[in-house]
């Protein structure tokens, strides 16, 4: 008897243990776009083609995920980044307040709201129907990306959508954002570090936990084979190019050099690994069962 087929399945929640924290990545969506732009921006057709086979990946379209993050300290419940919300619905993302309710959290719960940088797929979600979706939550993010915004004196001209957003949603709550800087501890074992250039103030988090330590780096690298295997390639996506490439090769080096356990917000689901150095370039390395027999 013929069955029914149902179609791929990719769970959207993943939770492990550091040190004594929690951490579950939440998979806000994904959607499907070509590699050209915004990836390998100096490279030729030929090139890209070359490398998308030597991954054994299609030269013309790929799975961008969008990764927000919950951490829980046993004191605090940290929310890195929101999502899409209702903006990217329409394109297969914006689910994160619906997981974020399947993982067992209610968006009441979230204490802190930590922002890596104002592109939408990182902010969308801070609203539901003209209300702040995590009502309970002090919004914390860079001083510089704030004011950056605010000004618009750096921000490119195919941002001016994306400027109009963060005037709707950030601007107004200036008075009640706590403004971070590079080395600032948010609460005991996470602290803020610059990585400037996807756009003016974009910050990465470091968490540490018990001799454990997570580098959540937001959109540093945002392909696991085109950026991190290629990190001065310019991406169409970096705000301010050549930052970005500098910014890029300064945390991957020491990812490799550390041995760090990084979740990228676009990096395969559960977007956890580790980095490689593979001659003068890098390799992402899935992280797999080792989180589990600590």
């Amino acid at each position: 008897m013929p069955k029914e087929m149902l179609g791929p399945l990719n769970f959207p929640i993943h939770r492990f243990v550091l040190g004594e924290f929690e951490v579950t990545a939440i998979l806000d969506g994904s959607v499907r776009l070509g590699i050209s732009p915004p990836f390998l921006l100096n490279e030729s057709d030929a090139e890209i083609d070359k490398i998308a086979k030597c991954a054994n990946l299609s030269s013309e379209k790929l799975e961008n995920n969008f990764v927000p993050v919950v951490i829980n300290t046993g004191h605090k419940l940290i929310l890195v980044d929101t999502g899409f919300g209702s903006l990217g619905r329409k394109m297969g993302a914006g689910f994160l307040k619906e997981r974020l309710m399947q993982a067992g959290y209610q968006p009441t719960d979230i204490d802190i709201i930590l922002l890596t940088h104002a592109h939408p797929d990182h902010i969308g979600g801070l609203y539901e129907d003209g209300e702040l979706s995590f009502p309970n939550a002090q919004i914390m993010m860079g001083h510089r990306e704030f004011y950056g915004w605010q000004s618009g004196e750096r921000i490119p001209e195919q941002r001016a959508e994306n400027r109009d957003l963060f005037l709707k949603f950030l601007s107004p709550l200036e008075d009640q954002i706590r403004f971070l800087n590079d080395g600032d501890e948010v609460v005991n074992g996470v602290t803020a570090e610059a990585a400037y250039g996807h756009t003016v103030g974009h910050m990465m988090y470091r968490i540490r936990s018990d001799n454990h330590e997570l580098l959540i780096w937001g959109d540093v690298a945002n392909h696991y084979v085109f950026s991190v295997e290629h990190p001065n390639s310019l991406v169409g996506f970096d705000d301010v190019k050549d930052e970005a490439v500098t910014t890029r090769n300064k945390v991957l080096n020491g990812a490799a050099d550390s041995g760090v356990l990084v979740l990228g917000h676009h990096m395969p689901f559960p977007s956890l690994g580790h980095v490689q150095r593979i001659g003068d370039s890098f390799k992402w390395v899935p992280a797999t069962y080792q989180l589990r027999v600590q």
